[in-house]
């Protein structure tokens, strides 16, 4: 090289530079660095040089003392993109490995570069697609939002897929963000092949429940069983007995779980006798064809479900002679007791019995509760603790009916559900003149933002949650 020309930095150079500085020969490097040497020597003194993967990259900079990302902004130009053409084996694995460590610099700019072309928006979907089913949800979400940015189409499958990515991907924690992926989405539930569309539809039930929103509950579970019913009749006609339908789930879960859904969103709204019809929907789907192993093996669960919700729809409109029938039932089956403990709390209030052997005898199972962090579960605690707070009030128990309703107020608040929070206040309020002052206290300190119970909730029920 003729002297005074300025040397550009590039990866070659800084890697020659590092080897000088270190004392290394090439063929240390390759050894300490795991890569032929060889191919380490094309590498550096190939003409033209051998290719760099985004892997090799890394263990040299481990070699050289540095973290993962060293030299990202070069790998870029000088190997994913070459005299106007896009390496797509080199520029994938690069910017998963970006997505990875959090490198959202060097994203945007190699995006921005291979949009250059919106043909290129296929390999954001493969990226996206790649990382989302390699449980990286929210790494994949900039991919998917730079698919949807860019595809004209809104009826193309790789944009109608990236809107349902984006709606697994973004449901939150708390009610706010799981009803904004709702609303995101659900333009373009329809839009979806079928088999993506009863798994859309059975999530989309889902959400719903865990927000509260009933009527929308029931109207995704009438479109799951329509069109459940649909790929059902047509399989039958098609005879397409032997193609395995590309579905998360059996076809006969989605079925059943149209009617199961549409019965819990019924029983929440007090229409129990609604929901009872809705149980003769999934109690008994023996007849169903093209039941393999596993599909036998839900047909069961269904079966099971029908008799503890029928167990639940009956106590709640007014049968309380079952109760013991119920309790036999419960210890049979442990893994209905929280679910059971929230109907006989339920029913105490709404027909003022005492269940406090009940409450007793299951003591630790309630405390239990607080050790779920599942939205089912932290559902089912935030309403026991209310219909407990209820009932402890009808029965004069003041103090205690106060420390409920401030475990509710600590439920709700942390799931920001501002409608749960709105009554348990109102609850609390309506009592305010019995609460002891360190009750009083830890009222304030929950308004404020604070804690009262390290607890986490949201509202759920029943038996085989949808």
């Amino acid at each position: 090289m003729g002297e005074g020309k300025t040397v550009q930095r590039s990866i070659r150079s800084e890697i020659v530079h590092h080897l000088k500085d270190r004392g290394y020969t090439l063929s240390k490097l390759a050894d300490l660095a795991g890569i032929r040497p060889g191919h380490m020597s094309e590498i550096l003194n190939g003409n033209p040089p051998r290719a760099l993967t985004v892997g090799q990259l890394d263990a040299i900079g481990e070699v050289f003392g540095h973290e993962a990302g060293w030299l990202y902004e070069l790998y870029a130009e000088e190997e994913c993109f070459s005299e106007g053409k896009v390496s797509k084996w080199r520029v994938v694995p690069f910017l998963v490995r970006c997505a990875e460590i959090g490198r959202h610099h060097c994203i945007e700019m190699t995006v921005s570069r291979l949009l250059d072309n919106p043909k290129n928006v296929s390999i954001l979907f493969s990226i996206a697609e790649q990382l989302f089913q390699s449980g990286r949800r929210k790494e994949s979400v900039v991919f998917y939002q730079y698919v949807i940015d860019t595809e004209k189409n809104s009826y193309e499958e790789r944009f109608l897929l990236s809107q349902y990515r984006l709606f697994q991907a973004l449901q939150g924690t708390n009610t706010e963000e799981h009803w904004a992926a709702v609303i995101r989405f659900e333009p373009y539930r329809k839009r979806l092949a079928e088999n993506y569309q009863l798994d859309a539809l059975l999530k989309l039930a889902n959400v719903c429940f865990l927000v509260q929103k009933w009527k929308e509950v029931e109207k995704y579970a009438d479109e799951l069983r329509i069109l459940a019913t649909a790929v059902y009749e047509d399989k039958r006609k098609s005879n397409k007995d032997h193609e395995p339908l590309q579905t998360e789930r059996h076809l006969v879960v989605y079925y059943g779980q149209g009617f199961l859904a549409k019965g819990v969103a019924l029983q929440m709204q007090g229409l129990y006798e609604e929901a009872k019809e809705c149980v003769k929907g999934y109690a008994d789907l023996g007849w169903f064809e093209f039941l393999d192993e596993i599909g036998k093996e839900e047909v069961e669960k269904f079966r099971y479900w029908a008799t503890a919700n029928m167990y639940t729809y009956d106590i709640l409109l007014g049968n309380i002679d079952i109760l013991p029938t119920y309790l036999d039932f419960l210890v049979k089956h442990p893994t209905e007791i929280h679910a059971g403990l929230l109907t006989i709390m339920e029913a105490a209030c709404k027909y003022n019995i005492s269940v406090d052997h009940i409450l007793e005898k299951y003591s630790e199972e309630i405390n239990r509760f607080n050790s779920y962090h599942d939205p089912v579960n932290i559902g089912r605690h935030y309403h026991f603790r209310y219909c407990k707070a209820l009932y402890e009030y009808k029965r004069e128990s003041i103090s205690v009916g106060l420390e409920e309703t401030l475990r509710c107020l600590d439920l709700s608040d942390k799931m920001n559900h501002h409608g749960n929070f709105k009554r348990s206040t109102e609850l609390f309020w309506e009592n305010r003149q019995h609460a002891s002052e360190q009750q009083k206290i830890a009222y304030h300190n929950i308004l404020k933002g604070g804690s009262h119970h390290e607890n986490k909730g949201v509202f759920a029920v029943t038996s085989g949650n949808i």
